[in-house]
């Protein structure tokens, strides 16, 4: 069987540090953090009182007053940013074949706020149960993909994906399959989270997995650095199009690039710390080379998972040794999460886009925070710390992991006609 290009013509973000493509790309290149106090809920209790919350966003600005209450802050997130990217593509709604356009979603979490708030209310109350009608289709982490779906009149292929913090590449890869194996033409993927919450703080918080450094936020996520201790949560989505190339060149379509291939495994080795090795993510980054057809060599750049803990950045640093060897000298290494902080579900598809816009610009937007060598991390390897780069970029990967022991890699590079 002969597989489909799948190539990229729509993009759309609203992240820590902008509501939308450009502003997103902006903070990117200019190293801008996300991170500051809490502004959700008085958090002066919890051991953690900052995270990298949306800025200047209301739902009502984009969505009707009406429908917005219908839907979780998750929801709202994965409308926004889905509807940029749809609109840049630039379909004609009218002629598109809709049995042949379908929505993958990924959330890590979904409704948290929305499970958090009917369950406060319950407590309070005398023990009748008094719930939301729209509790269970606000919560659930399957409705942002029904909500996309109905907004557009898109029949095809429609579900979501849960991997933890890998959930919105798992959506991407999963989007990429079915368009290359011929059951949609065009997809909209990607990924939002909403988990700046009492619930979302108070349970990472009881893991020890935040950054605790309440005095100086903005530094807080310090990926590869030595004084890093933890990762600072973020919220947010990005989406993406996704189309046959055939199909995206016969409507004259803007394209930002090829999917060239994606990559998934397992650690099979804890719940929430990765394999010390980094084995897990050895073999997602092989696995990845291998369905793109590619080289270690002909890769330019990762964009890390690289959360800002202790044994995360360690473990990626030596998978990216093994699989690239003497290479990986010569690449450009970044982690955009010193900036977005953490979005959890939905950091594998803003980590994309921020692939891709780096091959279309010729930047590597920088890892900030960088202020202490870790020993046990080569130091030889470019991070990207503190200051872009300007570069070509012609093959970038981008790497997810979540708890559980979930590995997701896409590969994204330029076109070739």
């Amino acid at each position: 069987m002969v597989l489909r290009r799948v190539v990229v013509t729509g993009l759309g973000a609203l992240t820590p540090i902008g509501n939308n493509i450009e502003e997103y790309w902006n903070g990117l290149i200019n190293g801008v953090s996300g991170a500051a106090p809490i502004t959700y809920f008085d958090a002066s209790k919890f051991k953690t009182q900052f995270a990298c919350e949306l800025k200047n966003f209301n739902a009502e600005d984009f969505l009707d007053r009406k429908e917005a209450r219908k839907m979780d802050r998750y929801a709202q997130y994965a409308m926004v940013s889905s509807d940029e990217a749809v609109n840049d593509a630039g379909f004609n709604l009218e002629t598109l074949d809709k049995d042949r356009a379908g929505v993958i979603w990924g959330s890590g979490i979904g409704g948290l706020e929305t499970f958090q708030i009917e369950m406060l209310n319950f407590a309070a109350g005398d023990g009748t149960p008094k719930f939301n009608p729209f509790f269970i289709p606000k919560m659930i982490s399957d409705i942002a993909c029904g909500h996309i779906s109905i907004k557009y009149g898109f029949r095809g292929p429609n579900f979501a994906t849960v991997s933890a913090c890998a959930s919105s590449t798992n959506a991407i890869i999963d989007a990429f399959n079915y368009i290359r194996l011929g059951h949609a033409d065009v997809m909209v993927t990607g990924g939002s989270e909403a988990a700046v919450t009492i619930a979302g703080m108070g349970g990472f918080n009881a893991m020890h997995a935040l950054s605790t450094r309440n005095d100086d936020p903005k530094t807080a996520s310090r990926p590869m650095d030595k004084d890093r201790d933890g990762f600072v949560l973020g919220e947010g989505a990005g989406a993406l199009i996704l189309e046959e190339y055939e199909h995206a060149i016969a409507r004259g379509a803007k394209i930002y690039c090829e999917i060239g291939g994606g990559g998934m495994s397992a650690d099979a080795h804890h719940i929430t710390a990765p394999h010390p090795d980094g084995l897990g993510a050895k073999n997602v980054m092989l696995n990845c080379l291998r369905d793109a057809g590619l080289k270690p060599t002909d890769v330019d750049g990762v964009n890390m998972h690289g959360t800002s803990t202790p044994l995360g950045d360690m473990a990626e640093s030596k998978a990216i040794l093994h699989v690239f060897g003497e290479h990986a000298y010569t690449m450009n290494l970044n982690s955009t999460k010193s900036m977005t902080g953490h979005l959890l579900g939905a950091a594998g598809a803003v980590e994309t886009i921020s692939s891709i816009l780096s091959m279309k610009h010729g930047i590597v937007p920088p890892t900030i925070n960088h202020f202490t060598n870790d020993e046990s991390i080569d130091s030889k390897l470019n991070f990207t710390f503190n200051k872009a780069q300007k570069r070509e970029m012609n093959v970038v990967m981008s790497n997810t992991f979540g708890f559980g022991g979930h590995n997701a890699c896409v590969l994204v590079k330029k076109l070739e006609i």
